[in-house]
């Protein structure tokens, strides 16, 4: 998995301005910027059925293969749809959408129409049962793909805790073959997913679903393609499940691993959670259930997944330099000079993050402390607080993990 020299590194799940709780100054050029300094090779546009941004969309230059081009950068048509809705209990999920051509994403913009409004938000709400939706895409183009998005996060993952399913069959019914891929979201990885005998047959891809275009939230998962410069090229690629690899942050530093309370600020172990009846300590109400819990509430000891990919662990790298500043603001100028510094030396983060010899960080006159954090990262040997409720978890120096773990 080291040789490089075919990599296409993508983040297939972003959202624009016109999502809620995103950057307002998210437009093609700062993604592109951006994506170049993380180390990015592709992205989805996201967000294709607000009409405001899906008319910046029309503007890239079409490659006539499926690649739409800001000046030299690729992306694919992508957006994530949200489907709420009751069927004998209630059913909440979100998928994300990947689409062949603007001529598609029009007409699935069209069907949309009949369903609801498109213009409120980037990820907009409809009342449509997860398997009518894929048969109805099916119908407008069998090349369009759908991957249930963060799958594990307790309320809009296909498998979360209040998503009101257990399974994907549950939720696709006939429809199931149609789905070929899952996204592991930041909650967990591939090797949580392979605990799951349904998945065997699919796909374990990762993305960001950033809402921003900074680094340390563009790219934080991405999935690792083999060089192509078609949509057709990369869906196959998912689809035969012959991709390279995935970057994933560490399971625990996702929003939602362990079970808790934000209100409350606390948090507890599956194990833990067990003791406690499920009761939060502080406001003895039920806590919301994470992934870690949720993964070995529904773990199959028959599974056995055939193709196991191989993934990095990462956590971005400006969570090592606050980690070396003994925590603190991401955007702090001390902490964007240090980043600013290692981008002009090394070219981009992943290459500083998956590639850069100690030798080379050394002579570029970064920190000792730095270089240790860098190569630790590297190794996945940096603790994480587990996050929960809707909190990131934190990164810990070797002083802090030992108080935890």
């Amino acid at each position: 998995m080291d040789d490089q020299s075919n990599w296409m590194v993508a983040d297939l799940h972003i959202h624009s301005r016109f999502s809620r709780a995103c950057s307002r100054n998210i437009d093609f050029e700062n993604l592109v910027k951006w994506a170049k300094i993380k180390g990015l090779n592709l992205l989805g546009v996201g967000d294709f059925t607000h009409p405001v941004w899906f008319e910046e969309i029309r503007k890239l230059k079409d490659n006539g293969k499926g690649f739409y081009y800001y000046e030299d950068f690729p992306f694919v048509i992508s957006g994530e749809i949200s489907l709420i809705y009751t069927q004998e209990r209630g059913r909440r999920i979100h998928l994300v959408v990947l689409v062949p051509s603007i001529e598609t994403a029009e007409k699935i913009n069209s069907y949309l129409d009949t369903k609801g409004r498109r213009d409120y938000d980037g990820r907009p709400i409809f009342k449509i049962p997860a398997g009518e939706f894929v048969r109805e895409m099916m119908k407008i183009s069998t090349d369009i793909e759908i991957i249930p998005a963060h799958i594990w996060t307790p309320w809009f993952g296909i498998f979360g805790s209040k998503s009101g399913f257990d399974s994907m069959k549950e939720a696709f019914g006939e429809q199931f073959e149609n789905v070929h891929a899952i996204e592991t979201g930041m909650s967990s990885d591939p090797e949580m997913n392979w605990k799951i005998k349904e998945l065997e047959t699919k796909s374990i891809v990762s993305f960001s679903d950033a809402h921003s275009f900074w680094p340390f939230r563009l790219g934080r998962e991405a999935t690792i393609f083999r060089k192509c410069d078609s949509y057709q090229e990369l869906i196959k690629q998912i689809r035969e499940n012959d991709f390279i690899g995935t970057i994933e942050t560490d399971p625990a530093y996702g929003k939602y691993h362990w079970d808790g309370h934000r209100i409350c600020k606390f948090s507890s172990s599956p194990e833990k959670t067990k003791e406690l009846g499920g009761i939060c300590l502080v406001c003895e109400k039920n806590l919301t259930i994470g992934v870690e819990a949720r993964v070995n509430s529904l773990a199959n000891k028959q599974s056995d997944h055939k193709i196991k990919k191989s993934f990095y662990k990462l956590l971005p790298l400006h969570e090592l330099i606050v980690l070396l500043n003994r925590g603190g603001n991401m955007q702090t100028k001390k902490v964007w000079d240090i980043y600013d510094g290692l981008i002009r030396e090394f070219g981009n983060e992943f290459n500083i993050s998956l590639n850069v010899s100690k030798k080379e960080l050394i002579r570029a006159n970064v920190s000792e402390k730095l270089v240790d954090l860098i190569l630790k990262n590297r190794e996945g040997k940096i603790k994480v607080k587990p996050g929960y409720d809707g909190e990131y978890g934190v990164a810990q120096l070797e002083e802090e993990q030992k108080k935890l773990f």
